[in-house]
């Protein structure tokens, strides 16, 4: 498993960790976005393609015989910075959801654009599995 880490003194964070520790097996996971099993996005709204990248990423995570706790790393790049934050409550409860209460270490990067026409979010991630015994 993984432990948060945060440095004494600085305030408790909030929806993600500063610092993970963890021992086991790698998992990278490409960049997901909103789009379903046939390459599809699944909408135009942010909310909406934020879900199903998220619920992305976590298909790749089982499929390897991972579960969410095991996410060390979430990087989001998003075409629309103002569109993140002011969907950040609708996001949390979602995230929720489909990760839990588990916060790993994350950043959010606002690029230009991303490479498939019409997508506004992509989601990569690090997660450590445990070890095979």
């Amino acid at each position: 498993m993984s432990r948060r880490i945060e440095p004494e003194g600085w305030p408790r964070t909030s929806g993600y960790a500063h610092g993970i520790v963890a021992e086991g097996r790698y998992l990278a996971i490409a960049g997901q976005i909103g789009w379903n099993e046939r390459n599809e996005l699944v909408g135009e709204g942010f909310i909406e393609q934020a879900v199903q990248a998220l619920r992305n990423v976590v298909t790749v995570l089982r499929a390897a015989g991972g579960e969410p706790a095991h996410l060390v790393r979430l990087t989001w790049y998003v075409t629309d910075k103002q569109e993140y934050r002011d969907n950040v409550a609708a996001l949390g409860s979602e995230y929720r959801e489909i990760v839990g209460a588990h916060y790993p270490a994350m950043a959010l990067v606002q690029v230009a654009d991303l490479l498939e026409d019409g997508a506004k979010v992509e989601i990569e991630a690090t997660a450590v599995l445990p070890r095979d015994e």
